[in-house]
């Protein structure tokens, strides 16, 4: 067994207290195996945290990590417009090298922030498997499924695919890969594809990732046509459930949030997307009031536009203050569990924590900045001052993947220079198809 020592600095401890101690990783086990106080632990390499702080490594819930490649390529719009205008017409024009070079541009980045674990929703997943497996780090991955603007072959295809992924793909990169069923929403699926697929994706033991209550374009449609709120409308069709969990439900009404918490079923808040999108505010404060697992998101770098959990940390915690008119609500030490622990709940890994037994996931945050100067609250800090330049070390699974801002498992510039050439070509490909 080889072991690292991560030393010097001050540990985020579960209980969201700080203090001085060594963390010792399992390298090849992946797992943390003590935490005690400095000087007391040895290891067989050293990761030297003097003045930083080793948090657990943050949860991006709810992503379209390959979306790198259209950051500020379309702005300033509402959702379905943009979604209809230029989004989908570019990505008709995706290919699997596309995403694929997307994909590390995003870990890249995420890793560069502290991120250690993601959710995606995308089409090429196998890409994206590749890529978080050659970057050393945990994800959720699954084939997003459409079916509107389909016919039954070809709708029944996308969904099917959808399944067919998930099965073929879990457990992938040693077990740090694994995989959802991903219907894209309520209003983009039909009804019949879902009843007929949702109990094999059950039946399988797949989890359940999906958008859900976005903007009242994915309400009004469901209230409409069925007579009942949209997640209402999810439990019948078997959605709902302690496997499963929702991005955004910003539009989501007491009866709904009592559903989530009865069900067991998680939420994903994305609040940068949701502010620049004009989505609306998430009803963040009452959905923990009720017991749901609320984890955090930056959704795709198209409407964010970049995948800084640090950045979402802030927002979250801003926005869910003018949300419930309360300047105590979605606290500090709130957001950085959603960060941290709930995300790793929602996803399903054994992380989100310092402390033994727990995945070898950590950041180290140099706190020696001016802007985190005095630090009289950590926590604090973690959740309204630091940035994610701020990052000196990303560990997953006990591998040091960045050390001293360097990241050791990608050549940094040759991704930012593939990704602009893919990024310019892929334009191009899609205004000479208009």
């Amino acid at each position: 067994m080889t072991e690292l020592l991560v030393s010097g600095g001050r540990v985020l401890r579960p209980d969201l207290t700080v203090e001085r101690a060594d963390v010792l990783v399992d390298e090849d086990g992946g797992e943390i195996l003590a935490v005690d106080a400095p000087g007391e632990l040895g290891g067989d390499d050293e990761l030297d945290a003097s003045g930083g702080l080793v948090m657990p490594g943050l949860v991006n819930a709810h992503t379209h990590v390959a979306m790198t490649l259209l950051r500020g390529y379309a702005d300033d719009k509402p959702l379905d417009a943009w979604l209809q205008e230029d989004i989908w017409p570019v990505e008709a024009e995706l290919t699997a090298e596309d995403v694929r070079v997307g994909a590390e541009l995003g870990l890249v980045e995420m890793l560069k922030s502290g991120t250690t674990a993601l959710s995606d929703m995308y089409f090429h997943v196998d890409e994206i498997a590749t890529a978080v497996d050659e970057a050393g780090m945990r994800a959720v991955l699954g084939h997003t499924a459409v079916t509107v603007g389909k016919d039954d072959d070809g709708a029944r295809a996308d969904v099917q695919e959808s399944l067919d992924v998930a099965l073929e793909l879990d457990g992938a990169a040693d077990g740090r890969v694994r995989t959802t069923f991903q219907p894209h929403s309520l209003t983009t699926v039909g009804e019949a594809y879902l009843r007929e697929f949702v109990p094999e994706a059950v039946a399988a033991g797949l989890p359940i990732h999906l958008h859900a209550n976005e903007t009242t374009d994915e309400v009004d449609p469901i209230v409409d046509e069925h007579g009942v709120r949209p997640l209402e409308y999810a439990d019948d069709v078997g959605l709902l459930g302690d496997e499963t969990f929702l991005a955004h439900c910003v539009h989501v009404d007491e009866s709904e949030i009592g559903l989530l918490a009865e069900t067991g079923t998680g939420a994903v808040h994305c609040p940068a997307s949701n502010m620049k999108l004009a989505s609306g505010m998430a009803p963040v404060q009452r959905m923990l009031d009720a017991g749901v697992t609320v984890g955090l998101g930056t959704d795709g770098a198209a409407s964010n536009n970049d995948l800084d959990m640090f950045d979402e940390m802030r927002d979250a915690a801003m926005v869910g203050k003018l949300a419930a008119d309360d300047a105590s609500a979605v606290a500090a030490e709130t957001v950085v569990e959603m960060a941290t622990k709930h995300g790793a709940d929602l996803l399903g890994f054994d992380g989100g924590r310092v402390e033994p037994g727990a995945n070898a996931d950590l950041a180290v945050v140099d706190f020696d900045a001016p802007h985190l100067t005095p630090a009289h609250d950590p926590v604090s800090h973690l959740a309204y001052a630091v940035r994610g330049s701020d990052v000196r070390h990303t560990v997953c699974d006990g591998e040091v993947l960045m050390r001293d801002r360097e990241v050791t498992v990608f050549d940094e510039a040759a991704v930012r220079e593939r990704a602009s050439e893919h990024a310019t070509a892929l334009v191009e490909r899609a205004t000479d198809s208009e």
